[in-house]
């Protein structure tokens, strides 16, 4: 899986690219600011499209329109939790006060993230990939695997599994005093939501339409997408060796990676950039000759099928 040495090219730093890749300071200070007032339309987007999705399942009312929407709220737990990332990143809004409540109670407490724990575990995750205190080694350590292993793990996303051991994993929180005040804002804004559908009359919406696809699609989409990240990697200073590149195409971005989450090398080079400048960067470091076509994955089924290789 690692790119042989000799396609790494040693062509840093530049006038604009530091030795590790991240801009010199006039440009990252153009790459780094953040559109507070495109993120507010963004984060109202994640509700209109997650909570629209369920309004026109109830008012198609064919069993087939329940189960797009079945399908399509697993991507919908994909987009809170990505732009929840991006707080954790304190990217999303300028003010950390806005930022860190807007990903903590509307952003990850919906889709089940502990917004504080997972800020921590993911600086750890940036600060030494594939490193011994790596939080995330258990997604996509030991790639490439026999396609039968993939296939059980995949299979086992679906079928609830996963899902339940988080839920049972958030259930002991509650009973602990260290962990219960966070466990229980969660369960919180789950009993909002529960209440939210009941009002309507349709409170059998909420583990059908929000909590089933959370257990099940979103698992397996965030299975999916971990490993394209990093699966087969090593640890590394050079970011080429613990992060995949993948061409990007819309019906990826639609599913999986959307909010230019698939410009995942560059966001590594430098998590301080601010999603919707990731594509920039990578311009950057394609016109600098630190990226290389030889490094790009064609799609994520090529990916998938080298991971699945072993």
């Amino acid at each position: 899986m690692l790119p042989p040495r000799d396609r790494l090219p040693d062509v840093l730093p530049t006038e604009r690219l530091t030795a590790t890749g991240r801009p010199v300071p006039p440009v990252r200070e153009e790459l780094r600011r953040i559109p507070n007032a495109r993120n507010v339309v963004t984060t109202v987007g994640v509700y209109v499209q997650s909570f629209g999705v369920i309004a026109a399942a109830v008012t198609i009312g064919r069993w087939w329109a329940y189960v797009a929407a079945f399908v399509l709220m697993g991507r919908a737990h994909a987009l809170y939790n990505i732009l929840g990332h991006e707080a954790a990143h304190r990217l999303l809004f300028t003010r950390k006060q806005a930022n860190d409540r807007v990903g903590r109670w509307l952003l990850s407490y919906p889709s089940f993230t502990p917004f504080d724990l997972y800020r921590r575990s993911h600086m750890a995750h940036h600060k030494d990939e594939m490193g011994p205190e790596e939080p995330d080694k258990q997604l996509y350590a030991g790639y490439p695997i026999p396609f039968d292993s993939f296939r059980r793990k995949l299979t086992r996303d679906a079928l609830f599994v996963s899902g339940s051991k988080n839920l049972k994993a958030l259930g002991r929180a509650l009973l602990k005093p260290s962990s219960r005040r966070l466990a229980g804002s969660i369960f919180a804004v789950q009993l909002v939501i529960l209440g939210a559908f009941a009002v309507t009359g349709r409170w059998w919406l909420y583990p059908l339409l929000w909590l089933a696809p959370w257990m099940s699609v979103w698992k397996v989409l965030n299975r999916l997408r971990a490993i394209a990240e990093h699966g087969g990697m090593t640890r590394s200073p050079d970011r080429r060796l613990t992060t995949h590149h993948v061409r990007q195409n819309r019906l990826a971005r639609f599913w999986m990676v959307p909010y230019n989450t698939g410009w995942h090398l560059a966001h590594h080079v430098d998590s301080g950039i601010p999603f919707r400048n990731l594509p920039k960067l990578h311009e950057e470091l394609v016109a600098a000759g630190w990226i290389v076509p030889e490094l790009e994955y064609p799609n994520y089924r090529a990916l998938w099928r080298a991971l699945a290789a072993g």
